[in-house]
C-alpha cells in the first residue's frame, strides 16, 4: 500500500510506514527523481516548465509560486496514495511546516481524494511517541482487514 505522509519530509513517519511494510510517498523520493534527472532545464532550481504547469493543476496562478511549487511535487504523490498519515501540531522546525497555506492545501487534497487517513499529534514525550506508533499500527491493521 502506498501511504502519503504529512509533513512530506518527515523521516519519523517515513520510517514507520516502511517498518509496517508499506511504501511511503514523501518529498524526499519525489525530489530525488528531480535532482537525478539529467534533463533538467534549469539545474540550479531543479525544475522544468512541466513542473510549473503541474503546480497549476492544484492551485491557481494567483497563489504564491512557493505553494504551487510544493503542490507540483506533493500533488502527484497524493493522487498516487492509497492512504495517508497526517501529523498535527508539529513544531515549526519539524518537517516542512513553515508554509501553512501549503499544509492546508495538502490536507484539502487528501480529504478530496477520500482515502483513509489517520491523524496523529506530534509527541511531547516518550509515552506519546509510543501511542503514535500504536495508533499507526492499528490504522494499518484496519486497512488490511478492509482490503
Amino acid at each position: 500500500m502506498k501511504v502519503f505522509i504529512d509533513p512530506p519530509n518527515s523521516m519519523i513517519l517515513f520510517d514507520l510506514v516502511e517498518r509496517f511494510g508499506h511504501e511511503p510517498l514523501c518529498a524526499m523520493i519525489a525530489l530525488r527523481e528531480m535532482v537525478n534527472n539529467t534533463e533538467i532545464d534549469m539545474p540550479p532550481m531543479n525544475i522544468s516548465l512541466d513542473d510549473v504547469v503541474k503546480g497549476l493543476k492544484y492551485a491557481g496562478i494567483e497563489v504564491p509560486s512557493g505553494i504551487r511549487g510544493r503542490l507540483a511535487v506533493w500533488g502527484p504523490l497524493i493522487e498516487e496514495a492509497d492512504a495517508a498519515i497526517i501529523m498535527e501540531d508539529a513544531p515549526f522546525a519539524f518537517g516542512c511546516v513553515g508554509c501553512e497555506r501549503s499544509n492546508q492545501m495538502v490536507k484539502y487534497l487528501i480529504k478530496k481524494r477520500g482515502i483513509p487517513v489517520v491523524h496523529v499529534s506530534y509527541p511531547e514525550n516518550e509515552e506519546q511517541g509510543k501511542l503514535i506508533v500504536s495508533k499507526i499500527k492499528e490504522f494499518f491493521e484496519k486497512l488490511k482487514e478492509i482490503s
